[in-house]
């Protein structure tokens, strides 16, 4: 496996399905996320996030997971593979969840991803596979929830992302805040 950060895979729906489709590249538009995808926009389109205020800005534009949480549910005996669970692209090779709010991830030459904050796994994962919500969130000794299923951002700059891709990653200026759900 390399230790630079890759892209393993990219994904997109169009409708609002918990998989998305594997891609051979995707495109990201500055201000919208995903081109073709049923998450794409400036307002929110998560369906529970429109029910309560549709203006809202969409601060989940696109959804990254690293594979490394796929070897994890592997090991536990879910065969989850890039895509399954709603992912626009699959990294490798980087810690998503240790970054900050504010982190830009550059994939491939000329698109940028800033990160805003994590997914909140919801009933949908355990509908998906039954015991699986467990194993994308667990406990810290003190009781902090630690949420595991994949991060949210917005597009900064557009570009075409395809598997095979570098990422590089620019962290925000001090202080930093720890990604929390979006």
């Amino acid at each position: 496996m390399s230790t630079s950060p890759t892209v393993l895979a990219v994904a997109a729906a169009a409708t609002h399905e918990f998989s998305k489709l594997p891609r051979t590249e995707i495109r990201l538009l500055e201000g919208l996320g995903v081109e073709g995808d049923a998450h794409a926009g400036q307002t929110v389109k998560h369906r529970s996030r429109v029910r309560v205020d549709p203006t809202q800005p969409n601060l989940r534009q696109v959804h990254l997971i690293g594979a490394e949480l796929h070897e994890e549910l592997l090991r536990a005996g879910f065969d989850i593979g890039p895509a399954a669970l709603g992912e626009n692209i699959t990294t490798q090779g980087l810690d998503l969840h240790a970054l900050p709010v504010g982190s830009r991830l550059r994939l491939g030459s000329s698109a940028v991803v800033e990160l805003t904050g994590l997914r909140n796994p919801c009933g949908q994962i355990e509908a998906f596979r039954p015991g699986l919500l467990a194993q994308v969130l667990s406990r810290t000794r003190d009781g902090t929830l630690i949420r595991k299923a994949g991060v949210m951002g917005v597009v900064i700059a557009g570009g075409v992302v395809r598997p095979g891709d570098a990422i590089s990653v620019s962290l925000p200026a001090l202080p930093h805040r720890l990604l929390d759900r979006v």
